[in-house]
């Protein structure tokens, strides 16, 4: 792709782009002095990192990551394989690419909500940096540094860097695979295409299968666009697609091959098959209409998301305030974009970038509107997408606009339809910020009024107040709601982060949430006493406790480092231990007490529990009641 504004391809002669382009340079410089772009571009990285990092000390981890990155952080075995806890007797029900880093950092600095927190600050601050350089050559510096500004100020990019989950990772990855891919369309180079296919492999280990929608996006704008051959084109694609399948099914491969024995069970399947967790637990089993696909193991309520499907789903009252802000711009951008490039070279720059951004927002789109249900922060993928066609868009349109003609309107029509559209996403949400409304539709009819009205002979600097209007009426809606991640009262839910008076983590106006949520290294006083009892009654057990799935074990393996049988992994439901496994295990002394739970379904192990073992008094460890929780010994059983 071309490495000069979008304005300025040297591939184009036609006598509009010349004219265009003599009135660009007469009267637009997208391009700041080198100085100025980087102070321009540390400010926006410096206001990323501060977006990401406020108060992470505070931050709401995931209950079940971030129990596996404590047992990662524990022990390398457990850190190779994904073991969830200390003595990776079980995997996570994910690949554990995401968790990686998180382990890391546990390790490095020690126990705490902010060192697992940290990586995903660093991964957001990166795909920041990294969508600037890409967009930049692509679009020129103006496009690049607002590219970065936007994916910035995405509520849900925000939301999701100050949590653990996995998408933070996989944004990081897919963008440079995007950036790849670009040198690879515009200098025809075989090896920047191979690092694209590793990029898309590596963003498979953090989010296994979403990784790969990009694929088919990524290959028909290389065939499309790239130089050489049909067939030339089309080896290249074949290498560079062997290299995203062996990188992406390493891990797999990894644990395929190594003997069951000597690596933990594989959660979520009934086979022990790691390629049955890739392909059919969290994939077709999510997709289609066969629960145990490939011998998965069905899922539950907690382990399947629905709600937030169907073509309206972007746009809904939980989702759109976090990504859908600058849907008309970035949608009307790669229109025109492609519209105008109309005639040029099939190898032409500008447009191949419309449409690769533009093919990565429309494969989401579709993917997520027909699923079976997304988590809001799914959508934080699209942000990048969204980002390019913005940052690319103003800068096609404001040349434009600056050459005259009938093209000019374009940008007064953007920026006013994108005020409007903003006041549509916001008006359900009148008590959040009630100043907001009103501002951005003034500063959007000032912006608009002013660049409609201008012409070519209009005092500069009115031209570009207009400009600031416009792009502030665009971007103070999204800059808002990111903000309200740094408020206590919108803390975003550590299962389901999203920014604002939306989804499960809103706590109420006036209600403070306690803080940090599901702490790391710091156990309640139910579970200091659970704990403390369970300790003192150990004489050499290899596993301190068996619980029902993952619900009981995981503030547990947060607190503590300590070995621990998950019986059913995350959703209860997968076939280890059997019940003869369980057996072999008390009569052995590595196990004596077992956690179960009336929230969870019962299992052959579950039962044989209760058959055997002796309930354990709740006073016995600190407890007035059961409660959900029952704990057994199973040294004292009838066997």
């Amino acid at each position: 792709m071309a490495t000069t504004p979008l304005t300025r391809d040297p591939t184009d002669r036609s006598p509009r782009f010349q004219r265009i382009s003599r009135a660009v340079l007469a009267r637009y410089r997208p391009g700041t002095t080198p100085s100025r772009e980087s102070a321009v571009l540390l400010l926006i990285l410096v206001a990323a990192a501060v977006l990401y990092t406020w108060g992470i000390d505070r931050a709401g981890v995931h209950p079940y990551y971030s129990a596996a990155v404590r047992s990662m952080a524990a022990d390398w075995h457990a850190f190779v394989f994904g073991g969830l806890d200390p003595s990776a007797s079980i995997t996570v029900d994910k690949i554990p690419g995401a968790l990686w880093p998180q382990a890391l950092s546990v390790r490095l600095f020690g126990p705490s909500n902010w060192a697992v927190v940290l990586p995903q600050v660093l991964e957001g601050v990166l795909a920041v940096w990294a969508l600037h350089r890409i967009v930049r050559a692509w679009a020129g510096p103006f496009a690049g540094m607002l590219a970065a500004l936007v994916l910035t100020l995405t509520p849900v990019t925000v939301a999701l860097n100050r949590h653990n989950v996995p998408d933070t990772l996989l944004v990081l990855l897919l963008v440079l695979a995007a950036g790849a891919l670009q040198k690879a369309v515009r200098t025809g180079r075989l090896l920047p295409l191979l690092l694209c296919g590793a990029w898309v492999g590596l963003a498979f280990q953090a989010k296994m299968l979403q990784a790969w929608l990009v694929l088919p996006v990524f290959a028909a704008l290389y065939q499309l666009a790239a130089p050489g051959s049909r067939w030339d084109r089309a080896r290249r694609l074949l290498y560079a697609g062997i290299t995203a399948l062996v990188v992406s099914c390493s891990w797999a491969l990894l644990v395929w091959a190594t003997p069951a024995a000597n690596r933990p069970y594989i959660d979520g399947t009934s086979n022990n098959n790691p390629f049955t967790l890739v392909f059919g637990y969290n994939g077709l089993s999510r997709f289609g209409h066969d629960p145990n696909a490939l011998g998965a193991v069905a899922g539950t309520a907690a382990s399947r998301t629905s709600g937030n499907t169907g073509w309206t789903m972007l746009i809904n009252q939980s989702v759109g305030p976090q990504i859908a802000w600058l849907l008309p711009l970035a949608v009307l951008a790669l229109a025109l974009g492609v519209w105008w490039r109309t005639g040029q070279p099939r190898t032409d720059g500008p447009r191949a970038g419309f449409l690769l951004w533009g093919g990565w927002l429309a494969v989401h789109v579709a993917v997520f509107s027909n699923s079976n249900g997304n988590h809001g922060y799914y959508t934080a993928v699209l942000a990048p997408a969204l980002a390019g066609l913005t940052g690319g868009g103003v800068a096609l349109l404001w040349a434009e606009h600056r050459a005259g003609g009938r093209r000019r309107a374009a940008l007064p029509a953007a920026i006013g339809l994108t005020a409007l559209w903003a006041a549509a996403i916001d008006g359900p949400h009148g008590d959040f910020a009630p100043w907001l409304l009103p501002v951005v539709l003034m500063l959007g009819l000032c912006g608009t009024v002013g660049l409609w009205s201008s012409r070519p002979d209009t005092a500069r600097r009115a031209v570009y107040s207009a400009l600031a209007a416009s792009l502030a009426a665009v971007l103070l809606a999204p800059a808002v709601w990111a903000a309200s991640c740094l408020d206590r009262r919108y803390p975003g839910s550590p299962i389901d982060p999203l920014a604002g008076p939306v989804g499960p983590g809103y706590q109420g106006t006036h209600h403070r949430a306690k803080f940090p949520r599901n702490p790391v290294d710091r156990p309640s006083a139910r579970d200091t006493a659970l704990l403390g009892y369970l300790s003192a009654h150990r004489s050499g057990e290899k596993y301190l406790l068996a619980t029902q799935a993952a619900y009981g074990a995981e503030p547990l393996l947060r607190a503590s480092p300590q070995p621990m049988l998950v019986m059913g992994g995350f959703t209860g439901l997968t076939p280890y231990p059997t019940a003869p496994r369980l057996s072999d295990l008390v009569s052995t002394h590595q196990l004596r007490y077992a956690l179960l739970t009336t929230r969870r379904p019962s299992t052959p192990a579950t039962e044989w529990v209760k058959r055997t073992c002796t309930p354990v008094p709740p006073t016995a460890y600190g407890r007035a009641s059961n409660g959900s929780f029952t704990l057994y010994d199973c040294a004292r059983s009838g066997d």
